[in-house]
């Protein structure tokens, strides 16, 4: 069996006035997913919950993201989230609050039979 990857997935999340990191990277990890249907595990002959996920989170500060929160997101797999440097913070108008951007990638996969792939 070999590790393949199968689909990498991306998306966009915010709070916009909660400041609060895990809410952005919930949101952008929901926009990934939601807006497609993975049909590759059973056209394979694997259940869903045969794939492996590894999410990858980029916010402007990375310790403030429950890890846990995003892998509860996924739906079936096995999630491995890591949190980097990156995404946005918008400062509000009177410089007392901002928004959070938060960017996700989901990269999907299967550990397949070579005979198969």
């Amino acid at each position: 069996m070999a590790l393949k990857r199968l689909v990498v997935e991306f998306g966009m999340g915010t709070d916009l006035r909660g400041q609060d990191y895990t809410k952005a990277a919930c949101r952008a990890l929901k926009d990934a997913l939601w807006h497609n249907s993975l049909s590759v595990c059973p056209a394979l002959g694997y259940a869903p919950e045969d794939m492996r996920v590894k999410i990858e989170i980029a916010v402007a500060k990375p310790e403030k993201v429950d890890k846990e929160a995003v892998a509860s997101i996924l739906p079936y797999g096995t999630a491995e989230v890591s949190v980097s440097k990156g995404g946005l913070d918008i400062a509000s108008a009177d410089g007392e609050s901002y928004t959070v951007v938060a960017n996700a990638a989901a990269v999907v996969f299967l550990d397949v039979d070579e005979a198969q792939a």
